[in-house]
């Protein structure tokens, strides 16, 4: 599993909830619920993270972190 910070946001545009990874510039997902939207994008990060791999580019290390935390 991986360690990276999630953020998720109701986005008007698109009528749903989107949730993205900061580490991972271009991975993201939606949903119609948050966690659904969370669910999703799990399975988008680990599938970039098996691309990354199978391709010998390096993985990101989780550095993102909220102004909270």
């Amino acid at each position: 599993m991986h360690r990276y910070h999630i953020n998720v946001f109701w986005s008007d545009e698109d009528g749903c909830w989107i949730a993205t990874a900061p580490d991972l510039e271009f991975v993201s997902a939606h949903g119609d619920t948050p966690a659904q939207a969370v669910s999703e994008l799990d399975v988008a990060i680990e599938g970039c993270l098996a691309v990354l791999r199978e391709d010998g580019q390096p993985v990101p290390e989780p550095r993102y972190r909220s102004e909270a935390a």
